[in-house]
């Protein structure tokens, strides 16, 4: 009988129809607040606007949102089901459970589980002290790979799926924010290293990516002016050329991934002195181009800065 319902109501349902956001719940299992999340992070699904300024959503997005549920359930993350294409969400599916890849390596060390404990209720001071133990044992770049990473990136998993809040990621944000520049700051005062400035385009609000990246190349030995998220082109482009600046770097998250980033990041590349090398990443990090390095990690990040640091020519364009 819930088949034939079913069936009945696909054929009652006009293909343009629109669907308020409690109905796309109900309509593929996902709860809303997981449903809003995910716009907010990965800027999907879309909503469009009524007149009155409510929300709706286009029916046809249900069998992908169910094609997405059913992704997460075999244990695809969220930033890697999302951001897929459709041909890409296909294989996926096609290829069932995934098995345990490169971040098996850097997953969340066994105390991780408590650092996601203290995150979880909101501990600032047990949360600073554990981070700040881990950061003196192992050093800025494995604490940055090993511990701050994976704990980001579990803290967005459960936000994405609706085992934490956005207030749970915004708390571990600043937190480890407030972390990482006090960790920076010592090391700036010691490089004498060629400058990189580093900022985030309009529109781009996640700055952990960034502060990691900063820490890790005033690790390196660079100097660094760090000039934080949403920072206008046109200033970017007028402190490098002022401050005669080795490299600008950007951050880019998965929510940016589009060909309006691109864009930009072309007009950007095309306005920087062609001294200065536009540092690309982030998982929406678009692909290189002339002058431009993208960096699928902070180890490749460290080699560049090191290069640069030294003297020396830094490493050909990564991918």
């Amino acid at each position: 009988m819930g088949a034939a319902m079913a069936a009945r109501r696909r054929r009652e349902t006009p293909p343009g129809a629109r669907l308020s956001i409690g109905a796309l719940s109900r309509a593929t299992g996902i709860p809303v607040e997981t449903l809003r999340t995910w716009e907010a992070r990965y800027g999907f699904p879309v909503p469009e606007r009524r007149p009155s300024g409510h929300r709706v959503y286009a029916v046809a997005l249900v069998p992908r949102l169910r094609r997405v549920a059913e992704a997460l359930a075999r244990g695809h993350r969220a930033g890697q089901v999302l951001t897929a294409s459709e041909a890409d969400l296909q294989e996926l599916l096609a290829a069932g459970t995934p098995s345990p890849g490169p971040e098996a390596a850097t997953a969340v060390p066994a105390d991780g589980l408590e650092l996601l404990r203290l995150v979880a209720g909101f501990d600032a001071a047990r949360l600073t002290r554990a981070l700040l133990t881990q950061a003196a044992r192992l050093g800025p770049l494995e604490f940055l790979e090993t511990v701050v990473a994976p704990l980001v990136r579990e803290v967005g998993e459960a936000w994405a799926q609706g085992r934490l809040g956005v207030r749970h990621e915004h708390f571990v944000s600043e937190r480890v924010g407030d972390l990482l520049r006090s960790l920076r700051l010592p090391l700036e005062e010691r490089a004498t290293g060629p400058l990189v400035v580093f900022a985030t385009l309009p529109g781009e609000a996640h700055g952990l990516g960034l502060q990691m990246a900063a820490l890790a190349t005033a690790f390196a030995g660079c100097r660094v002016l760090y000039l934080g998220t949403e920072t206008p082109p046109a200033d970017m482009v007028t402190l490098t050329r002022d401050f005669a600046a080795r490299a600008l770097a950007l951050s880019v998250s998965a929510a940016r991934r589009s060909t309006a980033t691109t864009a930009q990041v072309r007009r950007l590349r095309a306005a920087l002195p062609r001294r200065t090398t536009l540092l690309l990443g982030g998982e929406g990090a678009p692909a290189p181009r002339t002058g431009v390095e993208v960096f699928a990690d902070l180890r490749r990040l460290d080699a560049w800065a090191r290069a640069a640091a030294a003297g020396g020519s830094a490493p050909a364009r990564t991918g």
